[in-house]
């Protein structure tokens, strides 16, 4: 979900890493995971639009430029298009590493380069669109990167407080007012008015709101091993990353988007599970991927969960004004 690189304190140990942001790679599926051959719009033109979940930085090989975005040729919307047929000149991957809401209509500056605003590649022609984004807009990162370092003080003299929760305490402590829940009304607010421009921009386009996958296991051990958290706060940043599913659901609903679930079908797979088996890299990745986030295993899950979104909106209706 992230932009900026995350700087954590574990046991004393600054370790950078990059941070949050959301979307995949998909193993190739056939019969009925297959959108029907009447629906033409699945064959593009297709934009994706999105933050590093999207983008997959650290995923081998890179595409696309600039080369600050850290797109990879293996994430979710590269092989959402090549399952559908989609031809690459009808392919556009716009999504961007940091990418806000701000930035679907606004040029933004990389360490490497400046992605121009993502909703200038959409036109009358566009037919397919999908969109993950909003974790930048609520500072995920910089919250987990808090929570973590505050985890890591927490493990050493744990012992001696009673706060298992010092991160969720910080974010509620003017007056019990949650600062991050703010933030998801706010991005909320801004989602729906960049939908409505999606609309506007390509009104034959069927448009799909992508979610965030399950990030953190809700075995509290489980994560202080990976990601130095203490154990109230696994809970907290979960809570708070559910909250913001939640956002972006009833937001593209309202909009007349579909919703595309990847928290449920990821469950198991957080960076907190087994390292054969999951679909997020913890603090210090094992794999090919950037630290909390999606690896390529994770990109090809979120793909999945995207086609067969599509396959159920096509069986609904063919058509494209649907």
């Amino acid at each position: 979900m992230t932009t900026p690189d995350l700087r954590i304190v574990t046991a004393g140990v600054l370790v950078a890493v990059g941070v949050l942001v959301a979307a995949v790679g998909v193993t190739r599926t056939g019969g009925d995971d297959r959108p029907a051959a009447s629906a033409t719009w699945t064959k593009g033109p297709y934009v994706a639009l999105g933050d590093s979940y999207t983008a997959g930085p650290d995923i081998p090989g890179r595409r696309g430029t600039p080369v600050g975005c850290a797109r990879s040729d293996h994430n979710y919307p590269s092989l959402v298009a090549g399952q559908l047929g989609i031809p690459a000149a009808d392919f556009s991957d716009m999504s961007c590493t940091g990418a806000t809401i701000a930035d679907l209509t606004a040029p933004q500056r990389t360490g490497n380069g400046t992605n121009p605003a993502q909703l200038t590649a959409l036109s009358r022609k566009t037919r397919l669109v999908s969109v993950g984004i909003g974790g930048n807009d609520i500072g995920f990162g910089a919250v987990v990167e808090r929570c973590v370092a505050l985890g890591a003080v927490y493990h050493v003299i744990g012992t001696y407080v009673s706060d298992a929760s010092p991160c969720e305490r910080l974010y509620t402590e003017d007056g019990g007012e949650d600062r991050v829940e703010r933030r998801i009304d706010a991005a909320g607010t801004r989602l729906a008015d960049a939908l409505r421009e999606i609309e506007r921009r390509a009104p034959q386009a069927r448009v799909y709101v992508v979610g965030y996958p399950d990030i953190l296991s809700a075995d509290g051990s489980a994560c202080r091993r990976d990601m130095s958290l203490a154990p109230g706060d696994t809970a907290y940043l979960r809570e708070k990353e559910q909250r913001l599913n939640t956002e972006l659901r009833e937001r593209a609903e309202a909009a007349g988007a579909v919703y595309v679930d990847t928290y449920g079908p990821s469950k198991g797979h957080d960076a907190c599970s087994g390292e054969d088996t999951r679909w997020i890299e913890p603090l210090l990745p094992s794999s090919a991927a950037a630290a909390v986030h999606p690896n390529a295993r994770g990109e090809r899950g979120m793909a999945d969960v995207v086609l067969r979104t599509i396959r159920r909106t096509v069986r609904r209706c063919p058509g494209p004004g649907c």
